[in-house]
């Protein structure tokens, strides 16, 4: 089974690559994003608490997000495996998801950073704005808080990783083309096999 973590700040190009992973390995893409976006939708009482701290630009709280992901894997018992776009997100985020793993007997084989700076993030998410409808890409303010509390509160799990998956924890810059990014990805999976 692959399993996959994908991180980086909002706007790095997770969600792409995801999406290019997916196609080329079969996984199941598990984006706490869209889990959220799919509970608000839907006006789950999970997805009613998420709402209120995305709007704001906040991360939503750990024990949610965990609750969230669990249920979110529950309905793909059968997948060859995941990938993670954009979880963990905080330490206890990353402490509670290994417990989750533990208990379902799964394991990381890769966690992949996303570097891209913040100017280039602002200028990619105000322009995902314009398309996207989401009033969290259309607020320069908003933007930077999200950006900020990623700095604060996630760049930290590059350490974590570090220390306990040091083999398979790999940055990559994130400001080149997305066929780049791609390849780099995948030269990773290659070489590691």
């Amino acid at each position: 089974m692959l399993n996959i973590v994908l991180f980086g700040p909002p706007g790095s190009g997770k969600g792409t690559q995801a999406d290019l992973i997916v196609q080329k390995k079969q996984l199941t893409h598990i984006s706490t994003g869209d889990v959220f976006r799919k509970n608000i939708s839907q006006q789950t009482n999970l997805g009613k608490l998420a709402e209120n701290y995305i709007q704001k630009g906040q991360l939503v709280p750990d024990d949610l997000t965990i609750n969230l992901l669990a249920n979110e894997l529950d309905s793909y018992s059968d997948s060859n495996g995941y990938i993670f776009d954009g979880f963990p997100r905080t330490l206890p985020q990353a402490q509670a998801f290994s417990k989750l793993l533990e208990k379902k007997e799964m394991n990381l084989s890769f966690i992949i950073s996303l570097e891209v700076s913040e100017n280039e993030l602002v200028k990619r998410l105000l322009n995902r704005g314009l398309d996207s409808g989401r009033a969290d890409d259309k607020n320069q303010e908003v933007i930077r808080n999200r950006i900020q509390v990623y700095h604060n509160q996630t760049a930290m799990l590059k350490n974590f990783y570090l220390n306990k998956l040091k083999d398979s924890f790999f940055s990559i810059d994130g400001e080149r083309t997305v066929n780049e990014i791609s390849e780099d990805i995948f030269n990773i999976f290659l070489r590691k096999k």
